[in-house]
């Protein structure tokens, strides 16, 4: 059975995982009949977020403790997470990850990653096991891979030249089609940067898991 490792980065999409892309991503894998594990930073989230008025709260989350909302408890510390243990790693999008995984929701295209996120995306990559980023996630690969990494978070022009300005190969992409780096085993899927509706994300995830699996 192949194992694969999940990354989130909290619970929610303004300031954490998005909620749909992780169970899709759960469900199509284990369709697929492999196996995964989640992982989340043990460390504040960047800020939190009322989901449903927008503005911004003064309470402190954490981004493990809010992860294993989405997890159903089933969430280790990202501190744990070795590669060597794993056929591959996926991470899906939200806000969360481009504010508590790395800071490319604040810097652009001079944003730093998380140092145990950089640890263990580096650590995937350099044993060339293969990697799936969906949403807005695609914007850790420039700060993991060497520069002309193929990949896509759709069309947002604004991001897509921010991640050309780190070094990355954008290319435009729909919602139910996904974008492969096959030399670096990386696939990418716009997920709800472009997805108006669970089904339609869901195309583009199932995609993705097919391949990653496929190179696993």
């Amino acid at each position: 059975m192949k194992k694969v490792a999940v990354i989130l980065a909290g619970s929610g999409v303004f300031d954490g995982s998005e909620i749909n892309e992780v169970v899709l991503t759960l469900l199509h894998l284990t369709k697929a009949s492999a196996s995964y594990q989640c992982f989340a930073p043990d460390k504040p989230q960047h800020h939190v977020l009322n989901h449903l008025t927008g503005a911004t709260e003064a309470s402190s989350r954490n981004v493990l403790q809010e992860s294993a909302r989405i997890a159903r408890g089933e969430v280790q510390a990202l501190t744990e997470l070795q590669a060597e243990e794993f056929d591959a790693l996926i991470i899906p999008g939200g806000f969360g990850v481009a504010k508590n995984l790395c800071d490319f929701a604040l810097q652009g295209a001079a944003a730093t990653l998380d140092t145990e996120v950089k640890r263990v995306c580096t650590e995937f990559a350099e044993q060339g096991k293969p990697a799936g980023y969906m949403c807005i996630a695609p914007a850790l690969l420039p700060l993991v891979y060497p520069a002309g990494i193929k990949l896509t978070i759709g069309n947002d022009a604004d991001t897509a030249a921010a991640l050309q300005q780190m070094g990355a190969e954008h290319i435009e992409c729909t919602v139910d089609d996904i974008v492969v780096d096959a030399e670096h085993k990386v696939v990418t899927t716009p997920a709800y940067m472009l997805a108006q509706s669970v089904a339609e994300a869901d195309v583009g995830i199932g995609k993705l898991v097919t391949q990653v699996l496929a190179w696993s």
